[in-house]
């Protein structure tokens, strides 16, 4: 399956309105931003678990990175309620579920296979500060390493947003909206920006709230490759 698979491509999708698609786990379903691969793929992707639902037990063999967007998240190591930011780095194994049902943003196979770093935190309670040249905009970082930064942002109502992009981008709308590139981004809508396209987007009259990550799409056809070698 290939969906938004073309990296040096600008892509966005409004999942917001888009339906629902059975996954083969009874109870889950799935919006597919971008993927590569069949059920082992390098994947993008907001999931819903129905109240009861799980997924069988199963080791990440390219990691796994996942916002939980509403409800409480579970597996036996814990309970991850709404806000969540949860790394799962390769070689790690869980039995995830939601006893209450939950919808979760997820990304897999997209970690450096050496990458044991495991990460738990909630973005809501990171401490954001003004970011430096940007008028109108603070941020709390959630991660960074060699490969990538991935960050909360906060855009003061009518912001404007002008950044260099050298590594690639994602920006995830959590709340409130901006536009860029003649479209507008509600909650749930995705944006994808490939090396060297920069961001210029100005905040809604609300402001924005959303989760970016920049610099990890220079190696997106490695883990292409990783994921086509483990199918």
């Amino acid at each position: 399956m290939e969906i938004n698979d073309d990296f040096t491509r600008r892509a966005a999708v409004h999942a917001g309105a888009l339906d629902w698609v059975p996954s083969p786990m009874p109870g889950v379903e799935r919006k597919m931003l971008d993927r590569v691969g069949g059920e082992v793929a390098r994947a993008t992707t907001i999931v819903r678990y129905a109240p009861g639902s799980h997924f069988s037990p199963h080791i990440h063999s390219g990691g796994e990175e996942f916002i939980v967007l509403d409800g409480v998240f579970q597996d036996e190591h814990g309970d991850y309620p709404a806000g969540s930011y949860v790394r799962n780095p390769p070689t790690s194994r869980h039995t995830p579920g939601a006893a209450a049902g939950c919808t979760i943003f997820v990304k897999l196979w997209q970690f450096d296979p050496r990458d044991r770093t495991h990460v738990l935190l909630n973005l809501f309670e990171k401490q954001p500060v003004p970011v430096e040249g940007q008028a109108g905009v603070n941020a709390a970082e959630l991660f960074h390493d060699a490969r990538e930064t991935v960050r909360v942002e906060y855009w003061h109502p009518g912001a404007q947003v002008a950044r260099a992009n050298e590594g690639g981008m994602e920006v995830l709308c959590l709340k409130g909206g901006f536009s860029e590139g003649g479209e507008t981004f509600a909650p749930l809508s995705w944006l994808r920006l490939p090396a060297g396209a920069p961001l210029n987007a100005q905040s809604s009259d609300i402001g924005a709230f959303l989760w970016m990550k920049e610099g990890h799409l220079r190696f997106a056809e490695r883990e292409i490759a990783a994921v086509k070698a483990a199918s």
